[in-house]
């Protein structure tokens, strides 16, 4: 722990009884106290020391862990407290400025925060504070929502037909079915809802409300059948209830699965708690006590009723007082003949008005007082279409909120202190109504039914995906689940949806589906951890692991590309370039050397990364981008390059962009670039260089763009005022190009050409990139052209030797030509304009002693002797020649590759280099590639 020094201690004993804030400790001018404790006395720091007990964690930068700290917000009008940073204890602590007053130290009474949730835990009076909201504890806020939700209508005016029609014992199966479903869900959101704090409802659970209200408020349309004009109920009777165990099936939904339709939503409404998670005191605790309450006692509601009307209530009734049993007749059948009735005709008939497979107002007819059941059905229509209605809105916010979906934005607004989403209910109204003009409880209850299991088996999905994807951060507090029970929960759900009803099956998967593969395609910005992030991961690392038990073959080479693009949207044209061939095919990275010293560039390092990640996304750019701080450039090259990647998906092609400004610049900057190179043929890398006309850093078109109205006098006043400038004014007609430079790999190419010139040998890489090049859209129609050397008295066998080696690989190359004027005398003027190249950078040593040179070398190593431009004037005229036959056969091309020529470590100057590669590739107008592979093979023509 990082001790303050000792003028930190309080001055006062009178407040060692609270906390401090640091302003206290390092801003107080008065004297230090005459005794002052001393921590390394035995005597001050003890047991039995009241400084040692109050002060431990408030008397240092370093804190006690504390609640604080982790909450993502406070109470209202109370500040933010947060622990130190890193930089506080490691490095330095800042004296001034707001962020000290906002550490953990305070001088008010410890006590909990609520994180905005809780309702009066903190305040020692337990009063309500004006304007903070209303919450619930779980037998209001949870348990009652959900027993008022799932008794609905279907409990009055459904559960004694469906008792008549299924028997009692297939009733009470019916009933323990729906139950198994909702309780294994009632599990699942329970581990969902209590792994951490639940703020404005449960995501997983939006599907299930917003479908749910609009049945129960149809149920005011079924109420009036008429009064009963003659008792068909007898009280509970042995002999009724055997009858009516057996079922009776009759009409079009007389089937099992066709009655568990119509039931299922009255055992739905378990998330009416959940869906107001944002109004509970404690949430973690009230949704799973209250949900799992709610369900048992509604279950044994449902039980009860459907035997005690099954044991006194006969299939069938005429209502008629007069069908009464005549003395002597035997024509009477049926178990109502021996309680004196006689409905014999019209059971026959299939007539019957009432009895309790005909009347669905039955429960009223056996009750004590009948208006108190028209009273249960209002009430409980009316209870759950407003609890769905408040459920549906609230939920319907969240998505709101985040944005999920278009247009839905201004259904999100809330109005008073508890963020009531008015406009959300009205939607809700509206789309209850639609389903009212339906009037049909029957054909809503099997739509509604299929929504309700859709929603369900995502639950639970998501608290078996959450589980075996073995997340540190999925620790739900309730243990009472089964990941393999919340499974089987998912797939009954499903099964059940197709059994009950197929054609409503597959519209709610296909809503389901589409709204999910929505989200996935829009990619909104936000995150809630969800599980799958986490099984991507476990997915991603297990294939990275398995990855190393095999060895690399050439069949599955791919070309995996480190970048060094410095910020990515400075050069885009090379981004754009990689990232075309590397797009679902391999690795790329981009690379960024942040130089300085590391304390200085740490806190830019930490800004800047997530910026130039949403830059790539925004691009649509599948790269990963990797920053290092080192002194210098090629330090932190050499360590990208080494320590990029992961397992077998590490690089192994170093792509850069070609020094533009080689002659102007300082020689050293020079000597480490043509270093990097060597450096990546040392690492066993190929070597990809990339030269546009128009250049490849566009950062002062970025400058540029944030002056709309360019003006280069301005700009000199600019760079007057701020020093002298290496690069001068900026011309207008560069920054359109260089704009057009920066999209050329995003436009079509047309039917131009991809001409590769194939001079050397370098395992195959020079072939390989313009083949994965041209399988891009954007570069089909192009036609490729391969190049070669060759004598000219060899023309016609060396080309069909070459068209046979590149069909052996299998890249669809036809168009080869062979060049037998390669090592042609270019030019006289060509040759001048090389040599006035490398005049400046010559060291001139013809006449000069051996020790004046080697001391001339030794300060300036990039300096080309007469000895190095004697030994390679060879392979420097090939480079002119081959200049003057790219402008010849390439000049209108879309891309140029060439072999990059390699200069040989200590024995090339990096001046005679890069003069090699400016006269390669100087005047084309296309863009130019110069690949060089690790000389291994890349492309093969065997099948193993």
């Amino acid at each position: 722990m990082a001790e303050l020094p000792v003028s930190e201690t309080p001055r006062d004993p009178a407040l060692c009884s609270g906390r401090f804030t640091i302003s206290t400790l390092l801003g107080s001018d008065e004297p230090p106290p005459p005794t002052a404790y001393d921590s390394s006395h035995p005597s001050h720091l003890t047991h039995g020391s009241t400084f040692y007990m109050r002060t431990f964690g408030y008397n240092t930068v370093d804190v006690v862990p504390a609640y604080e700290h982790y909450a993502n917000s406070t109470l209202p009008g109370e500040p933010r407290k947060v622990r130190p940073t890193l930089a506080d204890l490691h490095s330095f602590l800042k004296q001034e400025g707001s962020h000290l007053h906002a550490l953990a130290f305070d001088n008010r009474p410890n006590h909990e925060m609520t994180d905005g949730l809780v309702e009066g835990e903190a305040r020692t009076n337990g009063e309500q504070k004006a304007g903070e909201p209303i919450r619930f504890g779980w037998v209001k806020g949870v348990m009652i929502r959900c027993m008022l939700n799932i008794w609905g209508v279907i409990l009055y005016l459904r559960l004694p037909w469906i008792t008549a029609q299924a028997g009692i014992v297939l009733t009470w199966v019916i009933i323990l079915l729906s139950v198994l479903v909702t309780s294994i869900t009632g599990l699942s959101i329970s581990a969902i809802s209590t792994n951490g704090k639940v703020k404005s409802g449960v995501r997983h659970t939006h599907r299930g409300p917003y479908q749910r209200h609009p049945h129960h408020r149809c149920g005011h349309r079924h109420r009036a059948a008429g009064h009963l004009p003659g008792r068909h109920g007898v009280g509970v009777q042995g002999d009724i209830f055997v009858q009516n165990l057996v079922p009776d099936w009759r009409g079009m939904d007389g089937s099992f699965f066709g009655m568990f339709s119509i039931f299922f939503p009255s055992a739905t409404g378990i998330l009416a708690g959940a869906n107001i998670s944002g109004d509970l005191k404690d949430p973690a605790v009230a949704i799973p006590k209250g949900t799992l309450m709610a369900i048992f006692w509604t279950t044994v509601s449902y039980l009860a009723i459907s035997a005690t009307i099954g044991s006194c209530v006969v299939r069938d009734a005429s209502g008629v007082l007069n069908d009464t049993v005549v003395p002597g007749s035997d024509a009477c059948e049926g178990l109502a003949c021996g309680y004196g009735w006689n409905f014999t005709a019209c059971s026959q008939q299939h007539s019957c008005r009432f009895g309790l497979i005909n009347y669905y107002q039955t429960m009223s007819m056996v009750s004590g007082f009948a208006p108190l059941i028209t009273a249960g059905i209002f009430g409980a229509t009316l209870s759950s279409a407003l609890a769905c209605l408040v459920s549906a809105a609230k939920v319907f916010q969240c998505l709101c909120e985040d944005q999920l979906y278009p247009l839905i934005g201004f259904f999100g607004k809330g109005y008073g202190k508890n963020k009531e989403p008015v406009r959300g209910y009205l939607l809700a109204y509206t789309i209850a109504v639609a389903f009212i003009i339906i009037a049909e409880l029957n054909t809503i209850a099997p739509i509604i039914s299929n929504f309700f299991l859709c929603s369900y088996a995502l639950i639970n999905f998501s608290c078996f995906h959450a589980s075996i994807t073995n997340s540190p951060g999925w620790r739900p507090s309730f243990r009472y689940y089964s990941k393999w029970a919340a499974l089987f929960g998912a797939v009954i759900s499903v099964v059940i949806m197709f059994l009950l009803t197929w054609w409503a099956a597959l519209i709610a998967i296909g809503v389901i589906l589409f709204l999910l593969l929505y989200v996935i395609y829009k990619k909104p910005e936000v995150n809630w951890g969800s599980s799958v992030q986490a099984g991507s991961y476990n997915l991603a690392l297990s294939h990275s692991v398995g990855l190393n038990e095999v060895e690399d073959h050439i069949k599955n080479y791919r070309p995996q590309c480190l970048v060094l693009t410095g910020p990515p949207n400075f050069r885009p044209a090379l981004v754009d370039f990689v990232g075309t061939f590397t797009r679902n095919l391999s690795l790329m990275v981009c690379g960024h050397v942040l130089i300085g010293p590391r304390k200085e560039r740490m806190p830019e390092l930490q800004l800047i990364t997530n910026g130039h990640t949403k830059w790539l996304n925004k691009r649509k750019i599948k790269a990963f981008y990797s920053d290092v701080i080192a002194e210098d450039l090629r330090s932190g090259v050499q360590i990208l390059m080494q320590a990029a990647g992961l397992g077998r998906m590490k690089p192994n092609i170093l792509v850069v962009g070609f020094k533009k400004n080689w002659q102007s610049a300082h020689p050293a900057t020079v000597e480490d670039y043509v270093g990097i190179l060597h450096d990546a043929f040392d690492f066993n890398y190929g070597v990809c260089v990339m030269r546009m006309r128009e250049g490849l850093n566009i950062s002062k078109v970025m400058q540029a763009h944030i002056n709309p109205v360019f003006d280069p006098a301005e700009d000199n006043k600019e760079a007057r005022a701020s020093g002298p400038s290496v690069c001068g004014p900026l011309d207008p007609k560069a920054l359109v190009q260089e704009e057009q430079a920066s999209t050329v790999f995003q436009s079509e190419q047309g039917k131009k050409t991809i001409d590769i010139y194939w001079l050397f040998d370098d395992g195959g890489l020079t072939l390989l990139i313009p083949y994965l090049l041209g399988r891009k859209k954007r570069w089909s129609k192009c036609r490729i052209r391969v190049f070669v050397g060759g004598q000219i008295n060899r023309m016609d066998q060396e080309r069909k030797a070459i068209i046979s080696l590149l069909s052996k690989f299998r890249l669809g190359f036809q168009e080869v030509h062979v060049l037998p004027d390669i090592n042609q005398k270019p030019r006289a003027e060509h040759t001048k304009r090389f040599e006035d190249m490398i005049a400046p950078f010559r060291l001139n040593d013809g006449f000069k002693d051996e020790a004046t040179v080697t001391e001339m070398r030794q300060d300036c190593p990039w300096k080309i002797s007469d000895e190095e431009i004697n030994k390679n004037r060879v392979k420097s005229l090939r480079q002119v020649r081959l200049n003057e036959i790219l402008l010849d056969y390439s000049r209108d091309a879309a891309l140029v590759v060439i072999t990059l020529p390699v200069g040989r470590k200590g024995k090339c100057p990096s001046s005679l280099y890069m003069a090699w590669l400016e006269t390669l590739s100087q005047d084309l107008r296309p863009p130019v590639i110069l690949i060089r592979g690790n000389q291994e093979n890349v492309l093969t023509f065997y099948c193993q």
